[in-house]
C-alpha cells in the first residue's frame, strides 16, 4: 500500500527532530572535549582568538585596507555621466555611440 503524503510529512517531522537531538548532544560532546583540551593545553581567550584585544586588532589589520578605488575617467557625456573605459559599457554610452557618437566624440 502506497503512503500517504500526510504519512510521509510526519515521517520527514520526526527525521528532522531527530537530527537536531542529534546535532546537540553531538555539539555538547564537542563542546566537552574543546574544553579538556583548553584545560590540558592551559590555553587563553587570547590564544585562541577570543579576547577583545585580539578581535580589536583583526578589525583595525581589516581597517587598513585601502579601499578599491574607481578608475580614470575615460568617457564623459555632456550629462555627467563617466565610464573608465573597463567592464561593460554603460547604457547611457550606448545610447550615445546609437545616436551617432563615436568613441572619440565621447573621450574625457
Amino acid at each position: 500500500m502506497a503512503k500517504s503524503l500526510a504519512r510521509i510529512q510526519k515521517e520527514i517531522a520526526a527525521l528532522q527532530r531527530q537530527a537536531e537531538a542529534l546535532k546537540k548532544q553531538e555539539a555538547k560532546d564537542v563542546i566537552e572535549r574543546i574544553r579538556e583540551a583548553i584545560t590540558f593545553y592551559g590555553l587563553t581567550a587570547a590564544d585562541l582568538g577570543l579576547s577583545a584585544a585580539t578581535r580589536q586588532t583583526r578589525v583595525a589589520a581589516g581597517a587598513k585596507k585601502k579601499a578599491k578605488t574607481a578608475g580614470k575617467v575615460k568617457f564623459r557625456d555632456d550629462a555627467g555621466h563617466s565610464w573608465s573605459g573597463h567592464g561593460r559599457r554603460p547604457q547611457w554610452f550606448l545610447d550615445a555611440i546609437a545616436s551617432g557618437k563615436t568613441p572619440q566624440d565621447l573621450a574625457a
